[in-house]
């Protein structure tokens, strides 16, 4: 059953800015007024902020910058590209900068369709801290997951999350052609910004720290996920 949300509609800290949410950032601001601009009702502007996200910034887990510059909501505007943590909360700080109450979920799943290259650099198949939103929507909360871009979906046999704004939009345990996809370990709970520290120390848990080279970001030319994925669907590696 989902949480009522009347609550957290008065609490204020999930319509203001946050450090990572940064719903107040210029162009956050212009990107929702944009994306929302001619909708009156609430719920259709979540549902249209949300595939504005899925969609025009792909799913990119390769170059992961660690440091808290990389996991604004406005620095995948800046860069048009990111994964499911900073996705997630561009969508929250997109939601917010109209109106739209949001906060953060966090949870370890296990992704058995994962290119082979990211497999191997992670030495495992599980997420730890995958990241999601949730949305205040219509006196409740509705899980909203805008990760995996369709062109990615499309190109891996994955089912495309939809969302409604009325029904959980959280990943498919199966694809379309039955394979295993998605598993849920973990659920890390909800918060009003990012766990930076938290996430950090959880995935150096799982991962090991980062190689000490003096910069928390990821090569300068990681690859294509998307292609790689598709490659790993097909069979290649």
């Amino acid at each position: 059953m989902q949480e009522p949300a009347a609550a957290a509609i008065e609490d204020p800290a999930y319509l203001a800015p946050g450090r990572f949410v940064d719903s107040d950032h210029p162009a956050v601001v212009a990107f929702a007024e944009e994306t929302a601009r001619g909708i009156a009702d609430p719920r259709e502007r979540a549902v249209a902020l949300y595939y504005r996200v899925r969609d025009a910034f792909r799913y990119d887990p390769y170059g992961i910058d660690r440091s808290e510059a990389g996991f604004l909501a406005s620095w995948v505007l800046a860069h048009g590209r990111s994964f499911c943590v900073p996705k997630a909360t561009l969508l929250a700080a997109a939601a917010r900068a109209v109106g739209i109450p949001a906060r953060l979920g966090y949870a370890d799943v296990r992704n058995h369709l994962t290119s082979a290259k990211l497999a191997a650099s992670m030495g495992t198949d599980v997420f730890a801290w995958h990241g999601y939103t949730e949305l205040a929507l219509d006196g409740r909360w509705v899980k909203a997951t805008p990760a995996f871009n369709l062109s990615l979906c499309e190109k891996t046999g994955v089912l495309p999350l939809e969302f409604d704004g009325r029904e959980d939009s959280v990943f498919h345990p199966f694809t379309a052609d039955g394979s295993r996809h998605m598993e849920y370990l973990v659920d890390h709970g909800t918060f009003a910004d990012v766990p930076h520290a938290q996430m950090m120390a959880g995935w150096a848990e799982h991962y090991g720290s980062p190689k000490d080279d003096g910069s928390e970001q990821g090569p300068a030319d990681p690859g294509d996920f998307e292609a790689d994925a598709a490659a790993h669907h097909r069979g290649g590696s």
